[in-house]
């Protein structure tokens, strides 16, 4: 099925993504749908660097707008006519640069791929949660019946009043007429007064039916207005919170608006008929009347029904955040953040109307050291139509700076507890009024609690408490949160874990690499559901090098470095030791693995299977590479040209068959860059090719710098980073190079030591045409030193050819 049609069939949040991808002005939807089928057989990534190509296909683009706009004037359609023509003019000014057109298409056909993906995602979350989706369904469709339930009982109510003003304008009509003749027979004048007694019975009656009417209507509004607010509103308010934190869940308010929508306009239309009823009464009233006995009871009834529709219909629809920011509900002092509210009963008579303001700490804890802050820039707004994507009553709040009130802290009675910066919950609140048809309401809308910090430096340990807040609070306004920090169960903290990997790479966790650092945190259990994690084990013990700055540190590095590779599930990533060598010691030799270093922050490593002459499994790891190393070479180059040395003394790579068993080349060929030799972009780096010089005979798989290559069965529990475990594999006497000290190589350690006149011999005898300590014209002078994470080590040392 082709990209556009895939496209039409998602779901309604998902075409809503598209919708707002196509609000820009670099390729009209019009064009991409009439022309999608040959849009999407062009080669975009090719023309934006070929401009012979992109010049080819922007000739063919214009010759395809005009078959399109022969086609509009045939079926004398005016306005298609008029876009199209519309549409080629504006595409002329690609004439000069065509290539920017093609990157223009491509990136959008790239983000329409991403929604695609993001679809088929939540897809498979929606197949792991089948349960609870389908009682999720059922509530809102248990919603949807009493919504038009109640739609359906307004518009009867409608109809009702409409007769009831018929028949009292006929009792009216007759009894007027009745006091202006004169009648003289006194039996007919007493069948007349029956008569009316008799209309004015019936009257009675229709105004006791419709009363009795207005309060069933009220009953099922006060029913849908509690599961509006009590459950929807509440889920909905969940879910953003899960989501400001990574998680697959919807945030959209389009069905939360319509469904207030309704109700507040079912409760308008009842006021009104309330209204009507008193100008009955007005025209033609008696003792007893039920309007006048009933009347006022049911007109508070609705105002209060109203009033509590309204008070809950303003939202933040997004949570304050910054433009750099790691995630929502970080800010940072001076530097500008956006929020924007809404308002889910959508009236547009109210469009600019309601003015909304902000403020900050309304009720700020008494807490010794506690800081005050001042909301700065463009602090009010109306609420209106033209910011929003959908027409909803928003108010967008873009350019807002927070600045610390200069103010001594504590005094007597002030609470001892002591918060870091970065455990200070601050909360920011919105007010408007709503007043239309008579009624005025005060309107507040409060964020989630933010972490306000003043450094950059401080925006890791800022974004772990707001994942903490957001993954265990049910209380939106808990500012002392962290007074008394609650514990995490396994199943809720690995789910976060998996959302941070979810939403940056658009690809979580699996139950085996969750399994990986649940042994990490607990030792090995036979089932981790009953473990508990700590607030302190996650952020704060062993500063600086806690849980959280750990896996932070991977998750940059995948998602700066190693996204595509982590997307395609070719890194194994989160795997122990000893998991990893069970699993290699089984392969065929070759077979290698990616995972994560335990004890380096943000750096992985491979390890391989090799076989010794009596057969025994032999797994060899290399020193981590961090993400200054990654910087420098793409790490797919790092493992298509990483090499040793054998005995018959030549170049070898063992990595042949990535984890179970598919080739080197089949896994990474694709990420290869097309470019060898003196045309590669990395040749500044490693000229012709990377080598790791080593001897066969005295390659061995340990390290004198971590557990990371030791040959551990099995990682014990660890109080941090730089645990007890890892400490006990560590080399007493580690091997010196004989090139000087300086930082560890990532290569193969813990080797006997080759002189370096063999290593020297060994490169000269494979290119004897090379002088390797010659300067290279043209290049600036390299030596081994310069390379961060090639620098000399035990067992020898990589060579730039």
């Amino acid at each position: 099925m082709a990209q556009w049609e895939k496209l039409h069939q998602l779901p309604v949040i998902y075409r809503q993504q598209l919708h707002e991808l196509y609000d820009r002005d670099g390729l009209p939807v019009d064009v991409r749908h009439y022309l999608s089928t040959w849009i999407e057989k062009q080669e975009w990534l090719r023309a934006a660097r070929d401009h012979a190509l992109a010049m080819v296909l922007f000739q063919v683009l214009l010759e395809n707008l005009d078959i399109q706009h022969s086609r509009f004037v045939q079926e004398e359609s005016f306005l298609l006519q008029h876009n199209i023509r519309r549409y080629k003019q504006n595409f002329q000014r690609y004439q000069e640069d065509p290539c920017a057109l093609a990157t223009t298409i491509l990136w959008f056909l790239e983000k329409e791929k991403e929604i695609l993906k993001s679809a088929e995602l939540a897809e498979q979350v929606q197949c792991l949660n089948v349960g609870q989706e389908t009682m999720e369904i059922s509530g809102q469709q248990d919603l949807e019946r009493k919504m038009a339930g109640l739609r359906n009982e307004v518009q009867c109510m409608e109809h009702t009043i409409i007769c009831l003003e018929e028949q009292q304008d006929e009792f009216d009509f007759k009894y007027q007429t009745h006091k202006i003749e004169a009648v003289a027979d006194q039996a007919l004048k007493n069948e007349q007064i029956r008569v009316f007694q008799l209309l004015i019975n019936k009257l009675n009656d229709c105004r006791i039916s419709a009363l009795a009417d207005l309060n069933k209507i009220l009953e099922r509004a006060k029913d849908v207005i509690e599961l509006l607010v009590n459950k929807e509103l509440v889920d909905w308010q969940r879910r953003q919170q899960k989501a400001c934190i990574g998680a697959p869940d919807s945030a959209y308010l389009d069905q939360l608006e319509k469904w207030f929508t309704c109700v507040a306009l079912c409760l308008f239309q009842v006021r009104e008929f309330l209204s009507k009823l008193d100008e009955l009464v007005g025209k033609v009233s008696y003792e007893n009347d039920p309007v006048k006995a009933q009347k006022p009871g049911l007109q508070k009834r609705a105002d209060t029904l109203l009033k509590t529709l309204l008070q809950s219909s303003f939202v933040v629809e997004d949570q304050p955040s910054m433009p750099q920011g790691k995630g929502p509900l970080v800010l940072r002092t001076n530097v500008q953040f956006s929020v924007k509210t809404r308002l889910l009963v959508k009236f547009p008579d109210l469009n600019h109307t309601m003015k909304v303001d902000v403020s900050m700490d309304r009720e700020a804890p008494q807490i010794k050291g506690y800081r005050r802050f001042n909301v700065l820039g463009a602090k009010t707004k109306a609420l209106n139509m033209a910011e929003s994507q959908n027409g909803g009553m928003v108010a967008d709040f873009r350019h807002l700076t927070l600045k610390e009130q200069k103010s001594g802290g504590g005094g007597k009675g002030v609470s001892d507890i002591s918060l870091s910066v970065t455990e200070e919950l601050h909360i920011i609140y919105f007010d408007t009024v709503f007043e239309l048809k008579g009624i005025s309401v005060k309107l507040q809308a409060s964020s989630l609690p933010v972490v306000i910090i003043s450094n950059s430096s401080q925006q890791q340990s800022a974004w772990a408490s707001v994942l903490w807040f957001s993954m265990l609070s049910q209380d939106p306004k808990d500012v002392m949160f962290f007074a008394n920090c609650p514990t995490a169960n396994w199943t809720q903290f690995g789910e976060m874990l998996s959302w941070q990997f979810l939403s940056a790479t658009k690809r979580g966790l699996n139950p085996d690499q969750l399994e990986m650092i649940a042994h990490r945190l607990f030792g090995k259990q036979p089932n981790y559901d009953t473990c508990n994690v700590a607030w302190s084990k996650f952020s704060k013990e062993n500063p600086p090098d806690t849980f959280w700055v750990w896996f932070d540190g991977i998750l940059v590095m995948v998602k700066t470095y190693l996204e595509e590779l982590w997307r395609e599930g070719l890194i194994m990533g989160f795997v122990t030791k000893s998991k990893e060598k069970s699993l290699l010691k089984k392969k065929q030799r070759g077979t290698f693995l990616l995972r994560f270093s335990e004890s380096v922050v943000g750096a992985i490593t491979f390890s391989w299977v090799e076989y010794t002459n009596t057969g025994k499994p032999d797994v060899k790891t290399v020193q981590p590479f961090t993400k200054v190393d990654l910087s420098q070479i793409p790490f797919q180059e790092i493992i298509r040209n990483f090499q040793i040395l054998e005995a018959d003394n030549v170049p070898e790579n063992p990595l042949l068959y990535l984890y179970p068993n598919t080739p080197i080349n089949e896994a990474f060929g694709k990420y290869y860059t097309e470019k060898t030799g003196d045309d590669s972009p990395y040749i500044n780096y490693i000229k012709t090719k990377l080598v790791f010089v080593t001897k066969e005979n005295t390659l061995e798989a340990r390290s004198p710098m971590s557990s990371d290559m030791t040959q551990g069965e099995c990682l014990e529990p660890m109080n941090g980073l730089y645990g007890e475990s890892a400490e006990q594999d560590m080399d007493p006497h580690p091997l010196t190079s004989p090139l000087g000290t300086s930082n560890a190589d990532p290569m193969l350690n813990g080797c006997v030591e080759p002189p370096v006149e063999d290593i020297l011999m060994c490169l000269c005898n494979s290119f004897p045409n090379t002088d390797i300590l010659q300067d290279e014209p043209g290049q600036q002078d390299l030596t081994l030193t310069e390379f961060s994470f090639f620098s000399p080590q035990s067992c020898g040392s990589p060579v730039f050819l």
